[in-house]
């Protein structure tokens, strides 16, 4: 050895050299969970600034409805329903999936 290297001691063989292909920071539960916290936060804050700033009150026809409603909670009502419509067929594509999934299972 060359005197620039450092002279490393011998493990007592108690020990397991570690794995160099596991990494020690690498994703976990927590660390998802975490960023999954932080993102929701952000996007509370944008929906606190969006209805803070979007209050004037306008009008609102659905169907046989009419009313008057801040901008603010119509566009939310709007996007919730939106949402809750996709969920549900989602949903419903899941499901239709997993029972052609059974039936293939069952008969194989």
């Amino acid at each position: 050895m060359s005197e620039s290297e450092p002279q490393q001691a011998e493990p007592s063989g108690t020990s397991a050299p570690p794995t160099p292909g596991k990494d020690p920071l690498r994703r976990s539960r927590t660390s998802g969970a975490w960023f999954t916290v932080v993102g929701l936060a952000l996007l509370l804050l944008l929906l606190v600034v969006f209805i803070a700033q979007n209050t004037q009150d306008v009008q609102v026809s659905f169907l046989g409805w009419d009313g008057q409603a801040p901008l603010a909670v119509a566009l939310l009502l709007a996007s919730v329903i939106g949402i809750l419509l996709a969920v549900v067929a989602g949903s419903l594509r899941i499901l239709q999936l997993r029972r052609r999934v059974r039936r293939t299972s069952s008969r194989g």
